[in-house]
């Protein structure tokens, strides 16, 4: 498998990037994916594209993961029954949020709504590590 890079971006996302996508996933997707066991992921991990299952193993990799989820449904979502990335427990006991997202999507209004209920939904709850995964920029 070809290795895919990406850059984590922090922060309010504000839609104003010159660039590609991203994609929240309804929570029953019926697509194809890749079903991966890792330490750290107390179930099995179900990536659904390169930029999922790069930051998969970075989670895994880092030693400020403690544990982390892939695929958590947002329960209560007003924009329907959609899921967040990854959800994981830093060594501190706090959450962080990821959510992959593809360069070339990025702009789309559908995205761009999706993102920012995924950052509103986990600030309700108290989570102010949410960030966004997206692929590298070709050179």
């Amino acid at each position: 498998m070809p290795k895919t890079s990406f850059r984590v971006i922090f922060g309010r996302f504000s839609g104003k990037w010159k660039g590609e996508m991203f994609s929240m996933r309804q929570k029953n997707m019926k697509s194809r994916c890749e079903k991966r066991a890792f330490e750290k992921c107390k179930q099995v991990c179900k990536t659904y594209d390169a930029v999922q299952t790069a930051y998969a193993e970075k989670l895994q990799n880092n030693p400020d993961v403690v544990s982390f989820r892939c695929n958590v449904w947002l329960e209560g979502l007003e924009a329907g029954e959609y899921t967040s990335d990854f959800v994981a427990v830093k060594q501190d006991g706090n959450l962080m949020v990821r959510e992959c997202v593809w360069r070339k999507n990025i702009q789309r209004p559908r995205t761009l709504k999706l993102l920012d209920a995924s950052r509103d939904y986990w600030r309700a709850r108290g989570v102010e590590d949410w960030g966004i995964v997206i692929d590298a920029e070709k050179k």
